[in-house]
């Protein structure tokens, strides 16, 4: 199974593939803020974020995927942001399950000075909501619950490539 993944790994397919589903949400996201007009969290962007961290590591890893040192980052940038994800996605769920006064996220987005997203394209990267309101259930569960299942998934699947890495690829 490991030879498998690494062979993946050393292919454009797979990369795009992580990429393009990671978009997928992205629109949805979108969708849900514009079309739906549910208004988004401090913590919804910083997940917005991290998904962004993840179509990155997909790029990267499909610009040349037979290059060691390129699969690597890709790699890396797809664990940080899987992990990131999988952190905010957490702490939001709590907040949103478990309201408290005295826990609660931020009032506005602190990007870095060199960075301001939320001054380049508002229309993505604006928080208007509040972290702790529940605005949209699935089969019982809110966003945050759901976006914990995707990147667990997607830090789970970034485990077994990392472990595919150092076996060799099935020769075909």
């Amino acid at each position: 199974m490991l030879r498998y993944f690494n062979s993946c790994s050393k292919g454009r397919g797979a990369w795009l593939l992580m990429a393009f589903i990671a978009l997928m949400l992205e629109c949805a996201a979108l969708y849900f803020q514009h079309v739906m007009k549910l208004q988004p969290c401090v913590m919804c962007i910083y997940e917005r974020i991290a998904l962004l961290g993840i179509i990155a590591a997909g790029l990267i890893g499909a610009i040349a995927p037979q290059n060691r040192l390129l699969r690597w980052l890709a790699i890396i940038v797809w664990i940080y942001s899987a992990w990131r994800g999988l952190d905010l996605a957490w702490e939001h769920t709590m907040l949103q399950l478990y309201p408290s006064p005295f826990a609660s996220c931020d009032f506005f987005v602190n990007f870095p000075e060199w960075l301001p997203l939320n001054q380049w394209v508002p229309a993505v990267f604006e928080a208007t909501g509040d972290c702790s309101v529940r605005q949209w259930i699935f089969l019982g569960w809110d966003m945050p619950q759901w976006l914990i299942g995707v990147f667990a998934v997607y830090l789970l699947m970034a485990i077994i490539v990392t472990l595919s890495q150092f076996f060799a690829a099935k020769q075909k």
